[in-house]
């Protein structure tokens, strides 16, 4: 076979691997996220490349005063409207409603949501496909609290409260033989995701864990990858007394719900 053929068959197997490749769509939803933007969409791009996977990045910003959608269709001009798809909201409107309007906008088969701060590295995402590969598991969920995983970055009081309030979850929903329940680092299947999201009435901070409830009880199957989880290193996060108190009482109501 000549060179110019083989090349030819190449480019013709290479074509089909991508058109049977399942594609990932990593949502990050964005409020003030202007420091970080740029270097965390890079680091997914440094990630996922190698493994020559399909896959695009839903960024969706709540009408960020700190001009985080600039940056965003900067990023889309210099990778892409197939890499980067933006979608702005008129206000802050919540985490939960960000994750329904990304889900919407979305076209991949399996869906990864993350956070914009560095909190859940990228690095991580080829260990969650490659988990997700290896059982076909429904959703693969990132633990701090599982062999070498664990937290970088907060004082003693962050990790009491972390602690405490995942141990309180675990006992008061019984999730098996979940560990992580208060963590946002996942990988769903698209379908899967739907079905769930369907269910949940939780807002805020108890959004994520009441759709991991869900999903364990709809028996879909549930697989964790250890991560470590590192504070965010631009602007703040918010825990105070208002959100303790907020997460209290969604929990009691998921205790009645699920």
């Amino acid at each position: 076979m000549s060179a110019k053929a083989k090349a030819k068959a190449k480019a013709k197997s290479n074509t089909k691997q991508t058109s049977n490749a399942k594609k990932y769509s990593i949502l990050l939803p964005t409020y003030n996220e202007k420091q970080n933007l740029s270097i965390i969409v890079q680091l997914i791009v440094t990630a996922l490349e190698p493994h020559n996977l399909c896959f695009e990045i839903v960024i969706i910003d709540d009408n960020s005063p700190d001009g985080t959608f600039e940056v965003a269709k900067q990023l889309q001009s210099i990778f892409g409207k197939q890499r980067i798809v933006l979608l702005k909201r008129e206000k802050k409107l919540g985490l939960g409603t960000a994750y329904i309007s990304g889900l919407q906008k979305a076209t991949g088969d399996f869906i990864i949501i993350m956070d914009a701060d560095f909190s859940h590295h990228p690095k991580y995402i080829p260990q969650f496909i490659a988990k997700q590969q290896s059982g076909d598991y429904d959703i693969v969920t990132g633990s701090r609290y599982i062999e070498n995983g664990g937290v970088c970055g907060w004082g003693f009081d962050r990790k009491l409260v972390s602690r405490g309030a995942n141990f309180l979850a675990v006992t008061a929903l019984n999730p098996g033989n979940l560990s992580d329940l208060t963590g946002s680092f996942r990988l769903y299947k698209r379908k899967v995701l739907n079905d769930v999201i369907d269910q949940v009435i939780s807002k805020g901070y108890v959004f994520q864990m009441e759709i991991i409830v869900r999903a364990r009880a709809m028996g879909y199957s549930i697989a964790e990858v250890p991560i470590i989880f590192v504070d965010r290193i631009f602007g703040y996060s918010k825990l105070g007394t208002t959100e303790i108190l907020g997460y209290l009482k969604g929990l009691w109501k998921l205790m009645q719900a699920v």
